[in-house]
């Protein structure tokens, strides 16, 4: 079951590298839900409610996640659901956790098999050729033992489900680099109620960050990188990446031309 790992991520709203508006809303809807038991009561739902996060590798899903349990000083339940053997282990995971939680699935895509008999009906065929081979039959039994027996139909249960609803003051949070390939189903409203894109670094983003890694708060380059911002696309955790200091020589007008330097290197790779 669930082992305990004391939670010391240091991100906060405060460093996370976002437009300012779009994260006051993420903290004014995070306010408002923990602060409606009586609502919730009131009209006949559980107290919980579902974040989608998704955007490319290196938006700060993750650093979300850490920013929004440190804000609103929640437990947070990490969940492998390739690691967990069928929908009756999922629902008891679901009974074991607090109240006051953040229950997080992330590269939700990677971790079921959310188009179901589908891609099931297409590998049929080449199975059935396997399986006279008793060394690749052998191979498929030993595979099937291993992987998950969750369904998306348990995923749903466990979302919104009866059992849902046991507990209360719950946050469940999915992470995936590809919303295209989640079923609809999954995502809905009332199960996935906000939906937040994570995506390149903006200015504004670029300033918190050299805030945090620099302690700046403007510099005569300023100009350029927001030009180089606004014509290529990086991550933050590029961007981040390059303002980090790789020596004592390093000061912070040096590490804002090396990410000018980088800014231009990637845009000359998208021609």
């Amino acid at each position: 079951m669930w082992s305990h790992v004391a939670f010391e991520h240091p991100a906060t709203f405060n460093t996370l590298a976002m437009q300012p508006d779009e994260k006051q809303e993420i903290i004014d809807d995070l306010i408002t839900f923990s602060e409606s038991k009586d609502y919730y009561a009131k009209i006949g739902k559980a107290w919980k409610r579902g974040y989608l996060l998704y955007g490319p590798p290196g938006t700060g899903k993750s650093t979300m996640i850490a920013a929004m349990a440190n804000f609103l000083e929640y437990d947070v339940y990490d969940l492998e659901l390739t690691a967990v053997k069928d929908n009756t282990e999922l629902r008891k995971l679901l009974i074991d956790t607090s109240n006051k939680s953040i229950i997080v699935i992330e590269d939700i895509d990677c971790s079921l098999d959310l188009t179901g008999q589908r891609n099931k009906d297409k590998e049929k065929d080449g199975k059935k050729e396997d399986e006279k081979d008793p060394i690749k039959k052998k191979m498929i039994d030993e595979d099937e033992s291993k992987s998950t027996k969750v369904t998306l139909s348990g995923l749903l249960n466990f979302i919104d489900g009866l059992w849902s609803a046991c507990g209360g003051e719950r946050i469940i949070v999915f992470t995936t680099n590809y919303l295209e390939k989640l079923d609809p189903a999954l995502i809905r409203r009332g199960r996935m109620d906000k939906h937040i894109e994570l995506s390149y670094c903006g200015f504004e983003a670029f300033k918190t960050l050299a805030k945090n890694y620099l302690d700046l708060e403007s510099h005569g380059l300023y100009g350029t990188i927001g030009r180089l911002l606004e014509e290529t696309k990086m991550t933050p955790a590029d961007v981040a990446e390059n303002l980090m200091p790789k020596s004592a020589k390093e000061n912070a007008e040096i590490c804002l031309k090396n990410l000018i330097e980088a800014l231009e290197t990637a845009k000359k790779r998208r021609g």
